[in-house]
């Protein structure tokens, strides 16, 4: 397989740079045995009593700060992830890259060592507990394709009302279209809930290096799978239910934690690369945004719904003019029938 393979047109005026005004105010495009057009308000009469939505419950953290070299040049920081309360793995953008030893100086008065690297990523030590830091001088880490510095509204609007567990620094955004209404609306309707953690890094926007998909590697990510969600998996299925994955995020996570091939409680790192081929073993429906042409996202959406059906979607989607990548709107997609 190649990238060139999950290519498709997106014209700029497509990508969306704000939220719409309220979560689910956003379209849905409901992918089945053919193309639905809909809104996500419409979302529960999708759904049946028994089945089961798996949201991931990881909290955006202010990941992104400004800092001076000793030197007086400036650069840019972006925590990847938090290592320890004072201690972080984070890219660094500056006209030279900081060497190790040298001292970052943020504001009031904090600074960080650069004590190595690992690969790509720099290790800084900060001189103090890093989260309580980063909530109040950090800055909401918004896509690059956005082009525009946070805003007050994106410090509510790029978070899930379901955020618990800090440590992101990307969005889930399939999560972004609920609000708490709709979730006790699902609930009442008789579909349960599970939840599952997995902290989105940074590395969800890079571009695959290597034309020849089999040659890349994804970035590793901190996932958590706990022993309640395993449970809800399986008696979802047992009673006849659907799981129903909310993001990318979210499958990732089951599928990460079913790689031995039953799904199973799991705390660690996963870098599960999920593409055509791919046998999935918890997940029987997905809701999805629309990601970017050759990225690793919509090679996982392909794995899932089958490349073709998808692109056929994505060419549709396109054509009807709806809203693209982490503010835009969503997918329901069901599984590629089995030929």
């Amino acid at each position: 397989m190649l990238i060139s393979d999950f290519d498709y047109e997106l014209p700029d005026e497509l990508i969306a740079q704000y939220p719409t005004r309220e979560r689910r105010a956003s379209r849905l495009l409901e992918v089945s045995d053919r193309l639905h057009d809909r809104r996500f308000a419409n979302l529960p009469s999708l759904l049946r009593a028994g089945d089961l939505l798996v949201l991931n419950d990881t909290r955006v953290i202010r990941a992104r700060l400004h800092a001076r070299k000793e030197t007086g040049g400036h650069a840019e920081v972006l925590i990847e992830r938090a290592q320890s309360e004072n201690s972080a793995l984070a890219h660094v953008r500056a006209s030279k890259s900081p060497k190790p030893r040298s001292i970052l100086l943020f504001d009031d008065d904090v600074l960080a060592v650069v004590e190595g690297r690992e690969g790509d990523l720099f290790v800084l030590r900060f001189s103090v507990v890093l989260l309580p830091y980063l909530e109040q001088y950090g800055e909401v880490p918004l896509p690059p394709y956005l082009n525009r510095p946070a805003e007050a509204t994106d410090h509510e609007r790029y978070q899930t009302v379901y955020a618990k567990d800090p440590g992101a620094v990307a969005a889930p955004t399939a999560g972004l279209h609920f609000d708490q209404a709709m979730l006790d609306e699902t609930l009442a309707a008789g579909i349960g809930h599970a939840y599952v953690t997995l902290h989105v890094g940074a590395g969800t926007f890079q571009a695959l290096r290597h034309e020849n998909i089999a040659e890349n590697r994804l970035h590793s990510e901190r996932v958590e799978v706990d022993a309640a969600c395993c449970e809800a998996v399986r008696q979802t299925r047992e009673q006849g239910g659907r799981v129903i994955a909310v993001g990318t995020t979210s499958v990732r996570a089951l599928e990460s934690a079913a790689r031995s091939g039953e799904l199973g409680p799991y705390n660690g790192d996963t870098d599960l690369f999920i593409l055509p081929g791919h046998e999935f073993r918890a997940v029987d429906a997905m809701i999805t945004n629309f990601h970017l042409p050759r990225s690793s996202l919509l090679m996982l959406v392909a794995a899932f719904g089958g490349t073709q059906r998808v692109l056929r979607a994505y060419e549709h989607a396109v054509h009807e003019q709806y809203r693209f990548f982490s503010y835009g709107d969503a997918m329901f997609l069901t599984p590629q029938p089995k030929s």
